[in-house]
């Protein structure tokens, strides 16, 4: 990782004054900085704050709003709870993927644009199903607006209309 990136960390780190007890919101400041938190990057905490490496991982880790993995800069987040999965949520999640070229494996795209996440609950099951995509709830989705959706996303942000 370029020295440069560590910089941006260190004024992270400077603006808590080094404080270990500011761990979470260190942590959220470089995650929201980098989209993920990088291994090296960790270790680089934990040792500005003189706490071990193990600490940071493990905080990190626990949290589920922290990524050890790099991730998009979109994130679409899939409800598959009961009331979004009788109503089609997974019909969503399989059209999604053939569209981004992913799979259960392989969450991000190639060009780093999307990630898809699933989770157990959105809070609003009366919209079943649901998805949002950043902070954008959209309900009643269907495997067609889904995909619109991701398509508009991918035309503003480089006219590509081809895919991911």
């Amino acid at each position: 990782m370029p020295l440069r990136k560590f910089e941006k960390v260190c004024e992270i780190i400077n603006t808590y004054n080094k404080d270990k007890s500011k761990l979470i919101p260190i942590l959220q400041d470089v995650q929201r900085e980098y989209r993920y938190l990088p291994e090296e990057i960790m270790a680089y905490i934990a040792t500005s704050l003189d706490i071990p490496p193990a600490k940071v991982f493990g905080v990190a880790s626990f949290y589920a709003h922290f990524a050890l993995e790099p991730r998009g800069k979109h994130i679409i987040r899939l409800c598959c709870g009961t009331a979004c999965h009788v109503k089609g949520s997974l019909g969503l999640l399989e059209a999604l993927r053939k569209r981004l070229n992913l799979t259960a494996e392989k969450h991000t795209t190639d060009d780093m644009l999307f990630t898809i996440e699933t989770v157990s609950c959105l809070g609003a099951c009366g919209l079943a199903p649901v998805m949002v995509i950043n902070e954008d709830v959209y309900g009643q989705v269907t495997p067609v607006m889904a995909v619109n959706l991701v398509e508009k996303i991918m035309i503003e942000e480089n006219g590509n209309e081809t895919g991911a």
